[in-house]
């Protein structure tokens, strides 16, 4: 990675962002940095963006595509399918334009529906309140006459009218009850004028409370069919509305590209907020890949600008950015690296040495040859139909490899959906057929836990490797001498003893185990260096290679579980009750071993395997570039 530093004309700052943008290899850093230093704050300050229009602009494209999917019958589905566009294309002001101009239509319709569903709310709630009062035929408004007065109310739904009457005899007032339920009773009080606080008195210990219908005319069932007929007219307009929307599907993949096409201009405008100016220039510190710092020259001189790139010395180290170099082979392996944490910038790129192990490790747990066709079937056709980037691509590709990887062991044990065929030859012909299989999990069982451990021992000692490496390269000698090689003789000198052949090699494992604290220890700390030694490595490291042991777990559960099912749909004798079972049942095995040999799998290179060389805290590389989440950019 190489640290740029770049100065422009303040005028060329947009085209500037713009090829930038195009090129896709250049981060812009963050210079609060610079900002801080008294000395570059009197100079420069920071460039201002249309950022917050840009981000808005997104949130009305995203509620336009939500509406397109909600009203228009648009759906995507488990994946998105990316339409191939030009850059040109991607780029064009027509085609913005156009799409903004359905985006504000779109999003004037949804404001129109959120509104008239709020008035509907409200209107709903007024005929709530007014649908008690409906068997009162009585305009609501009237209160009452010359000498009579009129007042609605409510009582608990638990009152007694009848016995509420008898109180009221001896006063010049009559309670009738409108309504009830369970919750209250609606009821109109009418009493002389002078005897209407007696009344009231009589009835407020029973939680009588007075009913005011403000600005309210005409009785209840009135008021009641004209909101009726409001809310129809307004779910008319809705209607209306959704269908003005369903009308536009067909601008769909127009607003897709549109939603892309902000995605970058907010990408730019983010960046534009990272440089420096005066008003006359602008300047901006960041990095790019050394592999293409041919491009950015040939980009930046042809612009004008001033430039320099340098390597990044032991300060920069903490914030240089990581990209990892990958082929067709390793890149699947981003999706485990990235879900861990990226290496440390002056470390190793973990995907070449970690993914012959994973995959191979995949297969051993899977071991099946349906379930490995399966799987490279579906990340291929995934692959070719959708083309998804990011993390789902790196998943299709790791689950084609994990395919071949499943489909080959399986071919070595003899499983295809366990012994599937085996069991529709005999309820087919009443024979007997078994796949050809150099060994099986069943029969075979310790041999596959021997072979899992050896191939534990393999991944740790390769992790030694990379370790002493590491170390002679950092001039960490005796370091490397006393961790890694101090155990390999161990190691070896156990296999030699084993074998019959010698245990003197063993001795000088443990000797060296003795001198190694001794020699790098002070004081104290020499005596105990040995037991600590002795006793971290001696569980550690058997620990790790008995943690491997779950290779042969998972292929012997994975088989039996297959058979299991295989043998219970076979059990009726029939082949379609055979079939429905089996099928049934092989699934369920099949997605719970896709995930838990992931599970598993991840586990081993992350603790066992990362353990004893991997430095992680690196910071993802993320350049100025046009990311899209509907459309693949062709140039």
């Amino acid at each position: 990675m190489k640290k740029l530093r770049v100065m422009a004309m303040a005028d060329s700052r947009d085209a500037l962002l713009r090829e930038l943008l195009r090129l896709g290899c250049v981060e812009i850093s963050e210079p609060a940095g610079r900002l801080a230093d008294p000395a570059w704050a009197d100079l420069l300050r920071r460039e201002t963006s249309t950022l917050a229009e840009t981000k808005n602009e997104q949130g009305e494209a995203g509620a336009a595509l939500d509406a397109l999917k909600r009203y228009g019958g648009t759906k995507d589905g488990l994946f998105i399918q990316r339409r191939p566009v030009s850059q040109e294309e991607f780029l064009s002001a027509g085609t913005l334009e156009e799409a903004r101009a359905v985006s504000r239509q779109i999003d004037g319709r949804i404001q129109d529906i959120s509104r008239l569903q709020g008035e509907e709310g409200r209107l709903q709630s007024r005929k709530a309140g007014l649908m008690p009062w409906v068997p009162l035929d009585m305009p609501l408004e009237l209160s009452g006459t010359a000498n009579a007065v009129f007042r609605l109310g409510v009582l608990p739904g638990a009152a007694d009218t009848a016995a509420i009457r008898s109180e009221l005899a001896g006063t010049a007032a009559e309670l009738y009850e409108v309504s009830a339920d369970k919750q209250q009773r609606c009821c109109l009080l009418i009493a002389h004028r002078a005897a209407e606080e007696e009344a009231l008195e009589v009835l407020r210990p029973h939680g009588f409370s007075v009913t005011a219908f403000q600005g309210v005319t005409g009785t209840a069932a009135k008021n009641v069919a004209d909101i009726d007929a409001a809310i129809a007219a307004g779910q008319k307009r809705r209607q209306e509305a959704e269908a003005a929307i369903a009308a536009l599907a067909g601008k769909r993949d127009a607003l897709r590209l549109y939603a892309d096409r902000l995605s970058a201009e907010a990408a730019e405008d983010q960046n534009t907020e990272r440089l420096l100016t005066d008003g006359t220039i602008v300047f901006f510190e960041g990095w790019a890949p050394a592999e293409s710092l041919g491009e950015v020259q040939s980009l930046l001189e042809s612009m004008g600008c001033a430039w320099e790139a340098s390597d990044p010395t032991d300060e920069d180290v903490p914030d240089v950015p990581v990209k990892l170099k990958n082929n067709w082979f390793t890149k699947p392996l981003n999706m485990v690296t990235e879900m861990y944490s990226l290496p440390a910038y002056n470390n190793v790129d973990p995907n070449p040495l970690m993914a012959p192990f994973f995959i191979l490790f995949y297969g051993i747990m899977m071991a099946d040859m349906g379930y490995g066709i399966l799987m490279f079937l579906a990340g291929t056709i995934v692959a070719k139909k959708y083309r998804p980037k990011g993390t789902m691509g790196h998943m299709m590709g790791l689950l084609q490899l994990c395919g071949v990887s499943t489909f080959f062991w399986g071919a070595l044990t003899g499983g295809f959906f366990g012994d599937f065929l085996t069991q529709v030859v005999k309820l087919t012909t009443g024979g007997d057929f078994a796949l050809p299989a150099l060994f099986t999990p069943l029969n075979d069982t310790l041999m596959i836990l021997v072979g899992a451990m050896a191939l534990g021992l393999v991944q740790i000692v390769t992790g030694m490797a990379v370790s002493f490496i590491r170390k002679l390269r950092a001039g960490q000698v005796l370091d490397a001498v006393f961790e890694e090689v101090t155990w390999w003789i161990v190691f070896a000198g156990i296999g030699l003893m084993a074998l019959g052949v010698t245990d003197l090699v063993l001795y000088a494992g443990l000797a060296l185990i003795v001198i190694g604290p001794l020699v790098t220890g002070q004081g104290f700390g020499k005596i105990m260096g040995i037991f600590g030694s002795l006793y971290n490595h001696v569980t550690g490291y058997f620990g790790d290679i008995l943690s491997y042991a779950r290779l042969m777990a998972l292929m012997l559960a994975g088989s039996v579980i297959a058979q299991v099912f295989n043998t219970l749909g076979a059990i009726p004798g029939n082949i379609v009750i055979f079939l429905v079972i089996s099928l049934a049942g092989n699934a369920l095995n099949f997605a719970l071993n896709l995930l838990g040999c992931y599970v598993h799998d991840l586990r081993l290179q992350c603790l066992e395997y990362f353990g004893k060389f991997y430095e992680d805290g690196g910071k993802p590389f993320r350049p100025l570039a046009m990311e899209t989440k509907y459309v693949d950019i062709t140039k």
